[in-house]
């Protein structure tokens, strides 16, 4: 079952894989957040990885809610805890 949830998002982040220049040090890129993936779908905690990149890609979490192909996994319950844990919760959009 965990498989659906992951396999689902992968094709969504490789198919909106564009990238959009927010600053000079940030460029958003939603497959950097793939590290988070099992986190988000399932209980598990996230890894080092997945905070690490959520942290690089936090000036573009308002961007990908407004996006209708991601938003849906990025207002997540589970997305928002997650951010959360790793220390980053998600900027007011």
């Amino acid at each position: 079952m965990k498989m659906s949830y992951v396999t689902p998002f992968f094709m969504l982040v490789l198919l909106l894989g564009e990238t959009v220049q927010v600053t000079s040090a940030v460029t958003c890129d939603p497959v950097e957040l793939s590290a988070c993936a099992n986190a988000i779908t399932s209980s598990s905690p996230p890894s080092a990885i997945c905070c690490s990149k959520l942290k690089q890609q936090r000036p573009c979490l308002c961007q990908y809610v407004k996006n209708p192909n991601l938003q849906k996994l990025v207002n997540s319950p589970n997305a928002k805890k997650v951010a959360t844990i790793c220390g980053s919760p998600f900027p007011n959009c």
